[in-house]
């Protein structure tokens, strides 16, 4: 589920709404409202041919992205009409296809945001959902018969057809004056290969949040940990009283793990600080180094304890991890601390009903390992990739850059960000999308999912020794040198 580079931020971020990968918690709406003055369109002027580009790695990011208009006021055109702007003022009729990691509710949020574009210019978009996105993308590009749009959690996907000179460089597309504007230069950095920009980053999620219960919180007189001895000292005291203080769930299908990759790229982040996170994305620091041989260890006090983690680690490596927050919720609580993205607020909605947002779950920042640490946080995205360039895919490329487009997801919640600061903070639908905000507004360090930003062999690699390590804590060794031959290859050295 999940999301390259150092990002230091450097501007304000705007107002962002709580959510990698997450679904929409309520019925999806089919359009936004009206409302007054519209924002720049997307370009109508005919495409040019697709590049080939180069080899060289995207420059890293300058400024943290934003998601709203400082206002909070709405200056958005309708849905339909920015569909139709972007599909050059014609109802052009035909077909595109796309492939996302999208389904169930969330899917349906995604949809909820194509109706209009469907509506207005007569496209009929076909959307494929599946879990392996690579896999399919591999088999379709390799036989000749890649869909016209793609929805990556990875950049590293972008980076490898990107190379091989099969996207379709963006800047052709859409208008850049008005993606300039709209989006902070970290989403272009992001979305680029060798200096162009191959992938829309349409959807953000903020990493690192640990979730409770308030009110369980509140009746055992549990204070909110400000490091992370205070967090383990939390967790003791829960497990002292005879009760289980973790959730964990990592499975998901052909990526099962990732969710355990979050967990070590958080600490790595606090324990070694950025510079070192980002060396380690890049190839550039051994796997079996001291550094990351104590992140997993720091992992294990919690992860290879049977005491400290619900069902120990046959239902760690058996529970999907939309599920992972399900004991959390039970009379008396299953566990009371569950680590996820902000998406995972939507599977909490999702399956166990009548539970709202503040009253029933809330959550804090991983806490840093000192006082004196800057504050940090680590981030995803969903990006737009294009294979073909038809006067469909064009249009549905330009409509979904479009705040407009980005507004309706927003407003249907379930843990969506929008990367375009022109999608009003009013139009988020609770207070933790503004608590998503604050907490990016006060970070001085943010970073992009690691294990999202390395080759896709060593992403895999890195999935099944977080699966193989909850196995078997002890064999940790064998683990980090099998990832260190992993690394030699993926990164060509």
């Amino acid at each position: 589920m999940r999301g390259l580079k150092h990002i230091l931020i450097g501007v304000m971020v705007g107002a962002m709404a709580l959510a990698a990968c997450g679904p929409a918690a309520t019925p999806a709406p089919t359009q936004a409202p009206a409302t007054a003055a519209p924002t720049q369109p997307a370009a109508t002027t005919a495409p040019t041919a697709m590049p080939t580009s180069g080899s060289s790695a995207t420059s890293a990011p300058t400024a943290a992205p934003t998601s709203s208009s400082s206002s909070g006021s709405s200056t958005l055109m309708t849905p339909q009409a920015a569909a139709l702007a972007a599909a050059g003022g014609k109802k052009i009729g035909g077909t595109v296809t796309i492939v996302g990691e999208w389904g169930g509710t969330e899917q349906k949020a995604f949809m909820s945001m194509i109706k209009p574009f469907e509506d207005a210019t007569g496209v009929t978009v076909q959307y494929t959902g599946t879990r392996d996105v690579p896999a399919i993308l591999t088999t379709r590009v390799t036989g000749g018969n890649p869909p016209d749009l793609a929805d990556i959690p990875s950049p590293g996907i972008l980076t490898n057809y990107a190379s091989q000179g099969k996207l379709v460089d963006l800047s052709t597309v859409l208008d850049m004056n008005s993606y300039n504007s709209q989006y902070a230069k970290t989403w272009s950095d992001l979305g680029s290969y060798n200096g162009k920009l191959y992938g829309l980053f349409m959807k953000a999620a903020v990493k690192g949040l640990i979730w409770y219960d308030p009110k369980v919180f509140t009746a055992n007189n549990y204070q909110i940990p400000k490091t992370w001895q205070d967090l383990m000292n939390l967790s003791n005291q829960i497990a002292n009283a005879g009760n289980t203080p973790w959730c964990v769930a990592v499975e998901s299908g052909a990526s099962s793990g990732w969710p355990g990759t979050d967990w070590l790229e958080d600490i790595i982040l606090r324990q070694d600080g950025a510079a070192f996170y980002n060396q380690w994305w890049q190839g550039k620091v051994k796997w079996t180094s001291p550094q990351i041989k104590q992140a997993f260890q720091t992992w294990g006090q919690i992860v290879g304890n049977p005491k400290m983690v619900y069902g120990g680690s046959n239902t760690i490596l058996s529970t999907n991890f939309g599920n992972v927050g399900d004991p959390l919720f039970t009379t008396p609580p299953g566990c009371y601390l569950v680590h996820q993205a902000s998406f995972i607020a939507s599977f909490f909605t999702q399956n166990t009903k009548g539970i709202s947002p503040i009253t029933d779950f809330n959550w804090f920042a991983f806490p840093p390992f000192s006082s004196s640490q800057p504050l940090s946080t680590e981030m995803a995205g969903d990006a737009i990739i294009m294979f073909n360039k038809t006067p469909q895919s064009v249009a549905l490329m330009r409509y979904l850059a479009t705040p407009e487009a980005q507004d309706i997801w927003a407003k249907i919640g379930g843990g969506y960000l929008s990367p375009n600061k022109n999608v009003p903070v009013s139009d988020y639908p609770d207070q933790l999308s503004q608590k998503a905000a604050k907490l990016l507004t006060s970070v001085q360090v943010a970073v992009f999912d690691a294990s999202d930003n390395m080759p896709q062999a060593m992403q895999s690699a890195f999935y099944t020794a977080v699966l193989n390590y909850i196995q078997d804590p002890t064999k940790l060794d064998s683990i980090l040198q099998t990832l260190d031959t992993a690394q030699a290859s993926a990164y060509g050295k």
